[in-house]
């Protein structure tokens, strides 16, 4: 089964994203904060990390930037912010995709489903 980690600092969102995940048979684990993620990726084996921008503390444009410096792993952004400068800012720190909120929770897990085919 494959493992993700969510960065989500919305306990709905989080909990949404969980559960559809789930039902699709991937397991997620949840981090509220950039830093609780950071040390959590780092800690553990995922094979894919669903990253919200604006977190508490370290932001997901941070943590992107830290987590490519150690590790090669599919990062999914998942925001807010909808314009381009930000789309754009996201992807060059090394972002493979962009997903923004309100988000349909079936297109998300297909945004997911395209990096394990």
């Amino acid at each position: 089964m494959n493992k993700i980690l969510i960065i989500e600092d919305d306990p709905k969102i989080a909990m949404i994203e969980r559960d559809y995940l789930a039902v699709n048979d991937f397991e997620a684990d949840i981090a509220e904060t950039g830093d609780d993620g950071i040390r959590m990726a780092q800690a553990s084996q995922y094979d894919l990390i669903l990253l919200d921008l604006m977190l508490p503390g370290t932001d997901g444009y941070s943590v992107c930037r830290r987590l490519r410096e150690t590790m090669d792993i599919p990062i999914i952004m998942v925001t807010a912010k909808q314009d381009d400068i930000d789309m754009i800012k996201g992807l060059g720190q090394g972002a493979d995709d962009y997903i923004t909120k309100p988000f349909s929770p079936n297109v998300l897990v297909a945004h997911v489903r395209r990096y394990f085919c």
